[in-house]
């Protein structure tokens, strides 16, 4: 695993600035919440993303900022902020533009697509999300400073939020892992291994990253089924 000291961040911030300077700034498209028939999953598409913790927003916006809420997630008590952040990677190339969401966490994690992985040049290993111990490093520049991470970095895994009432209805438990059948989209598919997740405060929706919803040809509103 490559680990950045200080000359090699230096550098690299230097060259990434240099390119950003006066370029104007993508703005992703942000998860909605969907509706679906009785017994199908909505799905939510989850593009790239950041969530910190409460001494790197401190670090990168400087001491005692608060994040600016925009818009609320389809899960409960989850939004996206008006802030956005800037990843580099080993390759000296720049993913601008990257959305913070909130709220604050313990331990900052950076959500990106293998798509993104090659544009970085990082290797970073599908997670649930929260699990970090041991994944990849990633540069975040923000306009008041930087934060290198040592690990924190991942992949998203497929992954279906749901409500005790929704596990009990599919037979499901926390921590399961099942198959499901993308129902739209130009290319029928079947996703294995997707990780259920149960907690009350849930809404029943799967998420997968923007790689997966390309290659299906599936958006925010399709749905999946449950293999039984």
């Amino acid at each position: 695993m490559m680990e950045y000291n200080a000359s090699i961040v230096a550098e690299m911030v230097k060259k990434v600035l240099a390119e950003l300077e006066n370029k104007p700034t993508a703005q992703p498209k942000e998860t909605v919440q969907s509706k679906s028939a009785d017994g199908e999953i909505p799905v939510g598409i989850s593009n790239r993303h950041i969530h910190l913790s409460r001494a790197d927003v401190d670090t990168l916006f400087g001491a005692g900022y608060e994040l600016t809420p925009m818009k609320d997630l389809s899960q409960p008590g989850q939004y996206a902020c008006k802030e956005t952040l800037t990843l580099v990677g080993p390759s000296m190339r720049a993913i601008e533009g990257v959305r913070v969401l909130g709220p604050i966490r313990k331990a900052s994690q950076v959500e990106i697509s293998k798509t993104d992985s090659f544009t970085l040049k990082v290797k970073p290993p599908v997670r649930e999300s929260g699990k970090i111990d041991g994944s990849a490093p990633v540069i975040i520049v923000g306009p008041k400073g930087i934060v290198s991470l040592k690990e924190g970095c991942i992949i998203a895994n497929r992954h279906i939020h749901m409500s005790p009432d929704d596990a009990k209805k599919f037979n499901v438990t926390d921590g399961d892992y099942i198959d499901v059948d993308v129902n739209s989209g130009t290319r029928r598919t079947r996703w294995f291994d997707v990780q259920i997740r149960v907690n009350e405060q849930f809404r029943l929706e799967m998420h997968v990253d923007t790689d997966d919803a390309n290659a299906v040809g599936i958006g925010n509103g399709s749905t999946v089924t449950v293999v039984k």
